[in-house]
């Protein structure tokens, strides 16, 4: 017992040693200045990770060891905090710095008389086109397009020589040209293999567009935004989204006997991308028949391939006076700016008629809606290096300048409208025909989403979940029924619908109602049906369908188009009549 007693006396008088230790090596490390402005916490300093085994004389001993510049009385301190604390490594509390928001210029009375004056190229502006390129795949679209960059002048030598020796590198040296607007590494190399998709062409030694490519050039009357839609059927919806964003549309077709027939019969994407861009409310196009070098400029096959397609677009549409024809040749830039060099002699010998750019210089822009509410369905959401938040899209309508404030839809989000950007130019107000990227603040980007429309909070575009539209059937080989799963397309979204109810055929010249409640819809029917959107599984509990921002055809043209596909074809195309829900 008596053994017992000391030992226990022992260890408890150590015990109270050890905790004096601690206590002083607190108040002195408290007194001790800090040169850095920082303060070490006390709570940190002495949790159990930092604090040492044995008495802080020992650690301070030990810590002697550790080299030179260790504090030699650290307390039993953590010492990497006194280094980081020096060098000022340690994080510092950042007071965020309020910005004002920026006040809006020009009253709307005023700002609409600046647009008018604009628009009708009063003010000694070229006026603005923006043109979608559309084809079948590797008819040579990016090819062109490059091509026509560099002989105006928009792309340097320099970079002509690095897409060269890039595409030589990688085994693809004929695609240097269409580098220029295929510009993401995925798109370069998806020539050699698509293995995770079903596909009905041969890729391998193609070049893939999979997304939208934005570009622009200058003729001597226009100012020409380019929109390189991608010809692959994979790319559909992007396809899609670049045509909903354009005026008019340059159609590339490849003369080479059989390329050109693989594009055109059923299956190819030449007579899809045409009814697409029509339904989408393109009514001027520019049919660029490429390739006719490699079929030694033969005006037999330039004349077959002509006939072809004027009987098409008339059926889908498009008036005689606003379509054009022209031969090229992508690769050797052949009638593109000019017809008057060595390569071009076997094309002069019998075509006398206007080059690429001729054409391009005399397409006219629709009218504009700019009295209308603003409306900018979103195509990109990004961060911005210096200005916020930015979104990009085609203004559907109205006008918008710096400092005004935008609802965002669906959602009950807002935002300050901080720059505009036209053309990688900063300018004070956008109009309706724009392509604009808005740089955005006093918003969350969690709440910008593609397919989202912004508008004013004073007048915000409707909701809907079901709605009545009039829809014109393509050439479909299983016809529609009532119940149908379909996917619609509006701009950038598309959704999970079901054609709910159908309510008559239309007399597609006349509209007048033919027969009401049809059981069927077949090829070429034109027809007005119910369409109520649905939630993303078809099996599983009951979910409620999220609603989309929605403009009757007679409100808002451009918000009033939609596409209807189904299992990876395009089935039809309409206008929204009217909204129920």
């Amino acid at each position: 017992m008596g053994s017992n007693g000391t030992f226990l006396l022992i260890v408890t008088s150590a015990a109270k040693e050890r905790e004096k230790a601690e206590k002083a090596a607190q108040k002195k490390v408290a007194k001790t200045p800090s040169t850095s402005g920082y303060t070490t916490p006390v709570s940190q300093a002495m949790s159990p990770v930092n604090t040492p085994s044995r008495a802080p004389k020992k650690a301070g001993m030990g810590a002697k060891k550790s080299g030179a510049t260790t504090p030699r009385d650290t307390g039993g301190l953590d010492a990497r905090l006194f280094d980081m604390a020096a060098l000022n490594l340690l994080p510092k509390k950042e007071e965020p710095i309020d910005e004002s928001p920026p006040k809006i210029a020009l009253e709307r009375g005023k700002l609409l008389q600046e647009v008018r004056k604009v628009l009708e190229g009063k003010g000694g502006d070229k006026k603005a086109v923006s043109l979608v390129v559309i084809g079948h795949v590797d008819a040579g679209k990016s090819t062109l397009m490059g091509r026509l960059l560099y002989e105006l002048g928009r792309v340097d030598e320099k970079t002509r020589v690095a897409n060269e020796r890039g595409s030589s590198k990688a085994g693809k040296s004929s695609f240097s040209w269409a580098w220029e607007l295929d510009g993401t590494v995925e798109e370069r190399e998806r020539s050699a293999f698509l293995c995770y998709f079903t596909c009905t062409y041969r890729l391998i030694g193609r070049g893939i567009t999979m997304d939208i490519a934005l570009q622009s050039l200058s003729t001597p009357q226009r100012q020409v935004t380019i929109l390189d839609a991608p010809g692959h059927k994979d790319f559909i919806p992007n396809m899609i989204s670049g045509a909903a964003q354009a005026d008019c549309a340059l159609l590339v077709v490849d003369a080479i006997t059989g390329e050109f027939e693989a594009g055109f019969d059923r299956g190819g994407q030449t007579r899809e991308h045409l009814l697409l861009v029509r339904s989408l409310g393109v009514s001027q196009v520019i049919v660029a028949v490429n390739k006719l070098d490699q079929v030694n400029w033969d005006p037999s096959r330039f004349e077959e391939i002509c006939g072809l397609l004027r009987a098409f677009l008339v059926q889908s549409g498009f008036p005689p006076s606003k379509t054009s024809f022209v031969p090229v040749s992508a690769m050797f830039g052949v009638n593109l700016v000019n017809c008057t060099d060595a390569d071009a002699s076997a094309l002069s010998k019998w075509y006398k008629g206007p080059t690429l750019v001729d054409l391009l210089d005399k397409l006219e822009p629709p009218t504009r809606e700019i009295a209308s509410p603003f409306r900018l369905p979103i195509s990109n959401v990004f961060k911005g290096q210096n200005s916020g938040t930015g979104v990009t899209g085609r203004i559907c309508g109205g006008v918008v300048q710096v400092g005004e404030r935008l609802r965002v839809l669906p959602g009950d989000e807002s935002a300050i409208v901080r720059l505009i950007d036209v053309e990688e130019q900063s300018v004070p107000w956008a109009a309706a025909g724009t392509n604009a990227t808005l740089y955005l603040t006093s918003i969350d980007p969690i709440h910008l989403s593609i397919g989202s429309v912004l508008c004013p909070p004073s007048d915000i575009v409707p909701l809907a979940t079901v709605f009545i539209a009039r829809i014109i059937v393509f050439d479909i080989q299983l016809p529609i029924t009532t119940g149908a799963s379909i996917e619609l397309f509006h701009h950038s979204r598309d959704v999970p619908a079901t054609i709910s109810k159908l309510i008559a055929t239309l007399d597609r010249a006349s509209g007048v109602v033919t027969k009401k409640n049809p059981r069927v819809l077949t090829k070429g029917t034109s027809a007005e049906v119910e369409i109520s959107l649905r939630a993303g599984t078809l099996s599983g509990p009951a979910l409620s369908a999220r609603p989309i921002p929605l403009e009757p055809f007679s409100v808002n043209k451009d918000m009033g188009r939609i596409l209807v596909r189904r299992g990876g074809e395009t089935i039809s195309a309409g206008i929204v009549v009217d909204i129920t829900s």
